[in-house]
């Protein structure tokens, strides 16, 4: 039976409007406008001043639910961290692994397409944050992991990412590495295979970077986060990204990461279409732990900040719904605008903008209903609720 949803603000693109209908049919949205008939459909009235918004995409997830992708690279592992996020309003995400040995990085391969076969997992593909990352730049990841791919290597992602395109099981493939470590071909190599290529953990200069971005880099991964600072006479990869008007940036909007002013900084420079919130959550979000292991390092829950005992960042205690109230609250956003950086621009980074990120007809019925002061009610995702306060045992 179809669904009509009634009586809640709609977040249209980037307009908020009042007196609209949704109507969902078969997992999808059908219509959207004022007075709908509700002929043969399931009526929900929703509740005065609530806000119907697409449903968050967050491509740095790395845990969630007590759960740490690198130590449970398994279905149950990914059901679990999606069902943690998805009581912040992320319905779709790719579970993230930090730089591990080989055998780590296709266990959690595997673990996604098994997640995906599950109707409504919402998890979208993978995340591969590393291992072809900068020893000058490791953030927490473990240096002992950190290596340039090896032909095996290559076609392991190249297999993976071509399966994607012929088979969707796997979803989209993200691979996060640093471009200096990396020549040209290789760039080209993976980018034609269809893997989207995002430059972090990177000691890149201008001119490295750019060629990157000529050879096939997309995306950079939370902005100004293990990367040289953007100096007098460095320009380096973060003017390299804020100046490319194509590429998309991932920025952490927590108040800890970045400053507050930078990113506005970086707003000003950048088209705002081309920048999209993530998280880089660990396994914190939906508990009240305060310390966790990550590859043999003792991580403390602190004054907002995850971090390693002597200081170092280690992800982010944060959510996609804090990550949205943070973007208005400390960057002066426009709601619809952080909104849109939480769901229609990642959709787009990702090359699913064409069913997912809009409240738009003929796209997914993946949506989050909001209070005013922009906490989760609760999540559709393919058109089936779930409340933001209910258990979601794997």
């Amino acid at each position: 039976m179809a669904d009509l949803l009634r009586g809640a603000r709609l977040l249209l693109d980037e307009a908020i409007v009042e007196g609209c209908d949704l109507l969902i049919d078969q997992g999808r949205i059908a219509a959207v406008g004022p007075g709908l008939d509700a002929t043969g459909a399931a009526l929900t009235i929703l509740p005065p001043g609530s806000l119907l918004a697409p449903g968050f995409i967050d491509v740095q997830v790395n845990g969630g639910g007590g759960v740490l992708f690198n130590d449970q690279p398994t279905r149950t592992g990914v059901r679990t961290i999606a069902a943690a996020h998805r009581r912040y309003g992320t319905t779709g995400l790719l579970p993230t692994i930090i730089t591990d040995a080989p055998d780590r990085l296709r266990q959690a391969a595997d673990a996604v397409v098994a997640a995906r076969k599950t109707p409504g997992s919402g998890v979208l593909g993978v995340h591969f944050e590393g291992p072809f990352i900068s020893p000058q730049r490791p953030g927490v990841h473990d240096p002992r992991f950190i290596r340039p791919p090896t032909p095996e290597d290559l076609d392991f992602l190249t297999d993976l990412a071509a399966a994607s395109d012929s088979n969707p099981a796997v979803g989209r493939v993200l691979l996060t590495l640093a471009p200096e470590t990396l020549d040209g071909a290789v760039l080209e190599r993976l980018a034609a295979s269809g893997i989207l290529l995002s430059a972090g953990h990177s000691a890149a200069d201008w001119r490295q970077t750019v060629d990157a971005l000529a050879h096939g880099v997309r995306g950079f991964t939370h902005l100004f986060n293990a990367m040289p600072p953007l100096t007098a006479r460095a320009p380096g990869l973060i003017a390299a990204a804020l100046l490319d008007p194509n590429s998309w940036c991932g920025v952490i909007v927590d108040g800890i990461h970045v400053h507050p002013a930078t990113l506005r900084l970086a707003l000003a420079a950048k088209p705002l279409n081309r920048m999209m919130l993530v998280t880089d959550a660990m396994m914190a979000t939906g508990t009240d732990v305060d310390e966790f292991v990550l590859q043999g390092r003792r991580i403390l829950r602190r004054n907002g900040r995850l971090e390693t005992e002597d200081g170092t960042l280690a992800g982010a205690d944060i959510d996609m719904a804090g990550a949205v109230r943070a973007c208005r609250d400390l960057l002066g956003l426009p709601l619809e605008s952080a909104l849109a950086m939480a769901s229609r621009h990642p959709a787009e980074f990702l090359g699913l903008g064409d069913r997912l990120g809009r409240i738009a007809p003929g796209h997914q019925a993946d949506l989050v209903l909001l209070t005013p002061e922009i906490q989760v009610l609760g999540t559709w995702v393919e058109g089936a609720w779930r409340a933001a306060d209910e258990t979601d045992a794997p």
